[in-house]
This record gives structure tokens, sequence and C-alpha cells, in this order.
């Protein structure tokens, strides 16, 4: 029997895994967060990023949300970003990385890949920054300072790739970034060419110049205009690849010899407070039987990490997807 990493290298190459690769399985994920502030967590229910964003809690739902209220926005006026901007400096605190060191340490990466998990990605840090509606209308009325915040976005990735490779010595990188909404991506293909390939051939490049061998790219959204900018940042799989508006089946035919896709399961359908066995059960049946690869293809729920909002839905899944391998593999 393959391990976790070997099968999900025999999935993504094309080759002969025995099994699904159940969702996140391969990768043992290392999250970190270094100089923000969390003091208000307990407290208020928000913490303050590293770049002086304020990310709040909200009950009932994943993650954290951006208080872009004019009382908490970082940016009100792009052409004076420089002045309010809190950029971060450097992020290579040994109090705060060793004990995750110490974790990396122990996973079996014979197993798994230990795999650095680093959010919100370049895209998100400027609507993060400046409301998702002022970031879109400064794409096209400040492009020149867009790119310039842009530049310094991709300095504290790669001084955060540093801390991750002194540390963690991640053999995979998973790397969120929301490009798009359900049914369109927030820019053009050739917009989103212009401000972004680049800056994120320069970040997964870096990663992958210092020994990372797989790059994921989060963006749980429509997103199949963006596949060939994917590749060529070097992204080798796409997680969170919705089936509504996404035809995973052409696009594994298509691009399935240069990039994978994770996802398929939707998020939005089973992750629920009142969600049922069958109906998970009934969901991961369709994903996989209507994608049809065994190859190419890792089933997921289309959210960014390795659990589910509401309490044995990722599990759930999984159980689900082991029943299809013994069906399918049998």
């Amino acid at each position: 029997m393959l391990t976790k990493r070997q099968n999900l290298l025999e999935c993504i190459h094309g080759g002969n895994p025995d099994r699904y690769v159940n969702q996140y399985e391969a990768f043992a994920m290392v999250m970190a967060s270094p100089l923000s502030d969390r003091s208000h967590l307990s407290t208020d229910g928000y913490l303050i990023d590293a770049w002086g964003c304020y990310q709040q809690r909200i009950e009932g739902q994943p993650g954290f949300f951006p208080m872009h209220d004019l009382q908490h926005r970082v940016v009100t006026d792009v052409c004076a970003w420089r002045d309010q901007v809190k950029v971060p400096g450097n992020p290579d605190d040994p109090a705060f990385w060793e004990p995750l060191a110490a974790r990396a340490e122990t996973i079996d990466r014979n197993e798994q890949f230990v795999c650095s998990a680093v959010m919100p990605g370049i895209f998100e840090r400027l609507h993060h920054l400046c409301e998702i509606t002022e970031t879109l209308v400064n794409f096209y009325e400040e492009p020149e300072e867009m790119h310039a915040l842009i530049d310094e976005i991709v300095g504290w990735e790669l001084r955060l790739a540093d801390a991750h490779l002194k540390y963690v010595k991640p053999d995979a990188l998973f790397h969120h970034d929301d490009w798009g909404t359900q049914i369109s991506t927030f820019l053009s293909p050739e917009m989103f060419e212009e401000f972004f390939l680049e800056p994120y051939k320069t970040v997964y490049g870096y990663y992958k110049d210092h020994g990372v061998e797989l790059v994921v790219h989060h963006s749980d959204s429509f997103g199949e205009t963006l596949v060939p900018y994917m590749i060529d940042m070097g992204v080798d799989i796409w997680q969170g690849v919705i089936s509504s508006t996404n035809d995973i089946p052409k696009l594994i035919e298509r691009y399935g010899h240069e990039i994978a896709f994770m996802g398929g399961i939707e998020t939005q359908l089973i992750d629920k407070p009142d969600w049922t066995q069958s109906e998970v059960e009934a969901e991961v049946e369709r994903a996989i039987t209507s994608v049809g690869h065994k190859t190419r293809f890792i089933p997921s729920l289309t959210s960014g990490l390795d659990a589910s909002g509401y309490p044995g839905v990722y599990e759930a899944v999984s159980a689900a997807i082991d029943e299809m391998s013994k069906r399918d593999f049998a």
C-alpha cells in the first residue's frame, strides 16, 4: 500500500494510485501568523495582523473577516498607502518559530508532505488593506500605485518564505488567495496577468528554488480561465475547484498533464448546521462520479483547510471518500 504522500504523487502525475487521495491527508499543515497581535481575540473577537488589518471572528462563520468600516480600514486613499500601511519587518522570531520547527520535526516525511500554509495571498492582502470594492476600482484608476503596493506585499511574502524555509523546511506550500466568486473571476484574465502573474512567479519560484516540491494554490471560486496562469506561476495543484461553474473533467483533459485539480465536493451544500450523513454521501458520490478520473483529481471539500465549518462534516466526507475508493479501486 502506498503512503499518503506516494499516493498523491501517483495521482497528480498520472501514475497508478491505489486509492483516491482523500482530501488533505497527504499534507501535514503548519500554519503561522508571525507579528500578529492576538491579544483582542479573547475579549473583543478580533486580531490585528502583521499589516495592521483588523480581522474579526464572526459567530458561525469559518475563519476571520476584515473589518472595513472607516474606523478600522487601513488604506483610505491608495495614493497615500505608503503613509497608511504598516509594512511588516522581519518575521524571523525564534521564539515564535521554534515550536513550529519542533512540530515539523515530528512529521514522517515519507508518509506526508510537511506543508507550510500561507494566507492571505497577494490579492486578498490588497482587499484586506483597501476594502474589496475600492481595490477593484484602484486597478483601473491607480494601476501604478497598485503595482507598487503589490511589490511591497511580495517583499513580505519572500521574508515570510525565508522563515518557513529556515524553521519548517517544507516539502509543500499551501497558499490561499481567492481570485473570484462562484460565477466569475474578480479580474479579467488580461488584468489578472498584468498585476499578478509575475508577482506569483516570483513567490512560487522562490519556494521551488529552495527545495519545495509542490505548490498548492487555494481559490474556491470560478477560475478555469486562470488555469494557464496558474501553470505559468508554478502551481502543481489547484485546490478549491468548485464543480458548479468549473468544468473539472474538461480541465483535466486539457491541462491535467501540467496541473492537478482538488475539490469538487461543494462545501456550500453540505457544510451546514443541519448536515446529514446521507447528504454528505450523496455529494461525494456525485462529485467523484461526475469527474470520472482516478488521476489528476483529488476529491475534497472546496473550502481551504483540512477542517469544516461545522463539527463532523470533514470527517464524514473523508469516510465517504474511503468507501468510494473501496468500490472504484477494488
